[in-house]
């Protein structure tokens, strides 16, 4: 339980960016700061390191992934490689109660503030769950739980990378690109569809390479 604690409160403090993009994470600072044993934090570290949070380097302990990082746009090679063809399966066997999820995590999301205060430099954590029930709910159609899986673990090794993402294109227009999705998904317009989904991951890859677009 206090693994899972201390797990909880650097994940959080890593996508609030209380943590730089490089910064070394080191065990014994944060088991100090935290009041836990060294064992503890280095439990934390490692699952943050399988979620893609934190990196763990030779000899060097821990850090904070780069945001020059090529993962970022390996990851999102992946996510529009594979998330438009889910899409495309999902739209072709998704039946009225799936059309009813969509929905409704569509009007969740539009409902949903993407930050707590305009301050706020980082998504809030309720929009950015909101967000991802989104996108899995509009593949969630497909109705191939390996896929699924795959979707979520794409999903969290990218999650760093879309709260860095926010502050970087203040102008963009969610709202309207979610609603596009949803429009184009319980039309059934499959071309239509993967051309919004693939154009909504590329925008976020390109604010977070300061605007020019990925390989």
């Amino acid at each position: 339980m206090l693994s899972e604690q201390v797990y909880a409160h650097l994940r959080d403090a890593i996508l609030r960016g209380h943590h730089s993009p490089g910064e070394a994470l080191k065990p014994q600072d944060l088991a100090t700061a935290q009041g836990v044993s060294l064992a503890v934090v280095r439990e934390a570290l490692v699952r943050l390191v399988g979620d893609g949070l934190a990196d763990r380097l030779p000899n060097r302990g821990f850090a904070v992934p780069a945001v020059t990082d090529r993962r970022w746009q390996e990851v999102a090679e992946a996510r529009r490689t594979v998330e438009p063809l889910v899409l495309r399966l999902s739209l072709e066997r998704g039946d009225l109660a799936w059309e009813t999820r969509v929905r409704a995590a569509h009007h969740r999301l539009a409902r949903t503030p993407a930050f707590a205060a305009e301050e706020d430099r980082h998504y809030s954590a309720e929009w950015a769950e909101a967000h991802r029930i989104f996108h899995r709910t509009l593949l969630e159609g497909c109705g191939n739980p390996v896929l699924l899986d795959t979707f979520d673990r794409m999903w969290t090794a990218s999650e760093l990378a879309r709260r860095w993402a926010a502050h970087r294109s203040p102008g963009r227009d969610h709202l309207a690109e979610h609603a596009l999705l949803e429009q184009t998904a319980l039309a059934r317009d499959a071309d239509a569809a993967a051309e919004a989904l693939t154009r909504h991951l590329t925008l976020t890859t390109t604010a977070l390479t300061g605007g020019v677009p990925p390989d």
